[in-house]
């Protein structure tokens, strides 16, 4: 049972967080739109606290919106990203005490409600934990838009380095390369995880052929290896569709790389240029590129159910998941986190970056849409790939081996990279 002490904490920490990674940026900056592939900075803050007051709020106690408008110009199903700047959206501190008025309301409520009542969206503080989630979910986004404004450093970059949490402890122990999974019956999904989401529900036994997967996230060094190899001008490691979007995006490399004349690849973080780091997990890609790496590689993607089956065991606390104070806006080196490996030996299956599956998103059977359609349902199809595991941007209260991502096969602005596996 999640109290009520326990789920201010959150709401608190959640606040704190997406304020603190937007406080450095000038308020022009928060309300420009810096690709129309996201929002306003200005908009996804204004947005976090409709989302709040709508459900703790107004669907709690039948209250009325603040603003009625609101309703239209934060509904994230209504306007596509590239219309919302043309919307009448608050700015950068309208937004700001907005979201600081909601919060006032919202707690108001909480001391009043029964978290013991007969209602599903309460037992376990369901619905505050939604809440929670969800801002840790546009924290990411925020930090994924920050990374588009080629011009701008954050200063919290390299905040002092990891976190003590993260840097240990450290392993130099050789593994090897996969991990072999026996073929059998296994369990995924969850039926008692309080806050997870309807697409993770319900737990459900699926059987699996034995297989291999990596033992560690694909490099950028060994990413590098393909591209120098020709990976990116041989039709023969891509899908039709793949090639198809590799020539019309011309994609030559991960999205912020580029090679220097003396040969060297670097790439933009956060507003500086750095040579690209060989033992990190590569970022940035999507998933025709994944895919395209792991032909060339005589591999395939994992389908999310072996990943799901290869992460079991991993550590939430051993994660290179987003933690208070210091925290390198990076995922860590490969398999430097000697506590940080799932029961199979997989290291680094939560918290270095969002890995791409084979799968394409689809509801588990038993599945409920709850508490509304737009979460998941209406994503459902062969037109989104799903991603598992979570990146360094992504915090600690979805850091579960059970939670789903998903996205377009196209996109790479995100913090995502991937393993192989093989048949076994």
């Amino acid at each position: 049972m999640n109290t009520k002490a326990t789920i201010v904490a959150e709401l608190e920490a959640a606040r704190d967080r997406t304020l603190a990674l937007l406080d450095p940026l000038s308020a022009a900056d928060q309300a420009r739109q810096v690709s129309e592939l996201m929002s306003p900075l200005c908009w996804d803050l204004a947005h976090i606290g409709h989302y709040e007051e709508l459900w703790l709020v107004r669907t709690l106690t039948g209250a009325p919106a603040t603003v009625a408008r609101y309703d239209d110009v934060y509904d994230a199903f209504k306007h596509p990203r590239r219309e919302r700047p043309s919307l009448a959206i608050l700015d950068a501190a309208g937004a700001r005490e907005f979201d600081a008025s909601v919060r006032v309301r919202a707690l108001d409520v909480l001391e009043r409600v029964d978290l013991g009542a007969d209602d599903p969206r309460l037992t376990d503080g369901f619905v505050y934990g939604m809440v929670v989630q969800h801002e840790h979910q546009h924290d990411e986004t925020l930090l994924a838009t920050i990374q588009l404004m080629d011009e701008f450093a954050h200063p919290d970059a390299d905040g002092g380095g990891p976190a003590p949490r993260n840097a240990a402890p450290t392993s130099t122990e050789p593994r090897a390369s996969d991990v072999l999974v026996p073929g059998g019956t296994y369990e995924i999904g969850t039926s008692t995880e309080p806050w997870a989401y309807d697409n993770e529900r319900p737990a459900h036994r699926i059987t699996l052929a034995p297989y291999r997967i990596d033992t560690t996230a694909t490099t950028n060094g060994a990413y590098i290896r393909f591209i120098e190899a020709g990976g990116y001008e041989n039709p023969a490691h891509w899908s039709d569709a793949g090639w198809s979007w590799r020539n019309a995006a011309v994609l030559v490399a991960p999205q912020y790389w580029q090679r220097n004349p003396d040969g060297q690849w670097v790439r933009r973080r956060f507003g500086a240029l750095e040579p690209v780091p060989p033992d990190e997990p590569v970022q940035h890609v999507c998933w025709y590129e994944a895919d395209a790496y792991a032909r060339w590689s005589g591999a395939r993607l994992p389908t999310e159910a072996e990943w799901e089956v290869a992460a079991c065991g991993s550590r939430t606390d051993a994660a290179n998941l987003w933690r208070e104070g210091a925290h390198r806006f990076a995922p860590a080196p490969v398999g430097t986190r000697a506590d940080n490996v799932s029961a199979r030996g997989a290291v680094g299956m939560l918290g270095d970056v969002w890995e791409w599956t084979a799968s394409d998103f689809a509801p588990y059977p038993g599945f409920r849409a709850f508490p509304y359609r737009e979460y998941s349902e209406v994503f459902f199809g062969p037109d989104y790939k799903v991603l598992r595991g979570g990146s360094w941007a992504t915090h600690s209260t979805i850091g579960r081996t059970t939670f789903r991502n998903w996205d377009l096969p196209i996109r790479r602005q995100i913090f995502a990279g991937f393993r192989c596996a093989r048949d076994g």
